[in-house]
């Protein structure tokens, strides 16, 4: 019986040992088909053409606004395009400023990720362009009141400039309008900034 036994636990051995062996062999031949690749720098100041695609407002959008843009053409560094056409942009707005007497309201849009068209993600961080630091309005509203000053003008009488007469001219006084709220509208073609450096190491095939 124990004869009978050993001889059992003998054989199953060498089948499992056979098994792994023939099982190793085929992980051996087992190819990855990967593309070779070295990456790619993309520098912090590249600017990318996009549209908006959603109406973006400073008085309709509150701040952690999901956004989204679709590039307009392809983006290549050297001689390979990095960024290509269709990539898709998304963000949310960060920072929203309501409007008050002297200013327009302002916000500031900001990108984290960029989806290339074959579904390949990369995390950038960018900002929607403007040349304001990258703010989205807040500029100075017009002048609410407007003053007359006289302007004094010398004329020339005889041998000496010794007569002066005075003209009005107007001018804007220290009161100025309520700003008003800032939009992006859809469909507008805008520009996307990366602040920092970004590596591409992956590519779409043309």
């Amino acid at each position: 019986m124990r004869l009978k036994f050993a001889i059992l636990i003998l054989l199953c051995s060498v089948f499992l040992n056979f098994g792994a062996l023939s099982y190793g062999a085929e992980l051996a031949d087992i190819q990855l088909d990967m593309r070779t690749y070295d990456g790619i720098n993309v520098p912090a100041g590249i600017v990318v053409s996009a549209i908006n695609m959603q109406e973006l407002s400073t008085e309709t959008c509150p701040e952690g606004y999901k956004v989204k843009f679709v590039s307009t053409n392809d983006l290549y560094v050297h001689d390979t395009n990095v960024i290509p056409e269709n990539t898709e942009f998304y963000g949310y707005i960060e920072k929203i400023n309501e409007p008050i007497v002297g200013t327009n309201a302002s916000m500031k849009v900001k990108i984290t990720k960029m989806i290339l068209p074959d579904g390949f993600e990369i995390p950038i961080k960018g900002y929607l362009y403007s040349s304001n630091d990258n703010v989205i309005g807040g500029e100075l509203t017009s002048p609410s009141e407007w003053v007359r000053m006289p302007h004094y003008q010398g004329r020339f009488q005889g041998i000496s400039w010794n007569h002066r007469i005075a003209t009005l001219q107007i001018r804007p006084g220290g009161k100025r309008s309520m700003g008003r709220h800032v939009k992006v509208p859809t469909g507008e073609q805008v520009l996307i900034t990366f602040v920092a450096p970004v590596e591409i190491t992956h590519t779409v095939e043309e």
